[in-house]
């Protein structure tokens, strides 16, 4: 049993990783997005990736109700972020001049067209 829990645990330390690698590309597109008066908000971009996790957690046989929640709150959480950082930074700032500091500070609750 305590094989299967440790299991578990790497399975959870990869996950969380991951979530913070999406996240970081996230801000990453926010910062491009201001830079270059992209709007935030891509209908069909979104559309895209809420059918693909449909697909892939169809293959996966996760419960349809899981997939479409887990993709839920991402978008949410991702979206927010993104509208957040866009918002904050002043007029012409890109990701290149942006202190890294400023990065680690971005608002942890994003909002991304995933």
């Amino acid at each position: 049993m305590s094989g299967l829990r440790q299991r578990l645990d790497g399975l959870d330390e990869e996950i969380t990783r991951l979530l913070g690698e999406r996240f970081e590309v996230c801000r990453e597109i926010a910062l491009y997005k201001r830079a270059h008066d992209v709007p935030m908000m891509q209908p069909d971009r979104v559309a895209t990736v809420r059918r693909r996790y449909r697909e892939r957690g169809v293959v996966l046989q996760l419960p349809p109700d899981f997939t479409a929640a887990l993709f839920d709150l991402l978008i949410e959480a991702t979206c927010r972020m993104e509208d957040e950082l866009m918002e904050s930074l002043p007029e012409g700032m890109s990701i290149e001049s942006l202190p890294q500091a400023e990065l680690d500070e971005a608002p942890a609750n994003p909002r991304v067209d995933a």
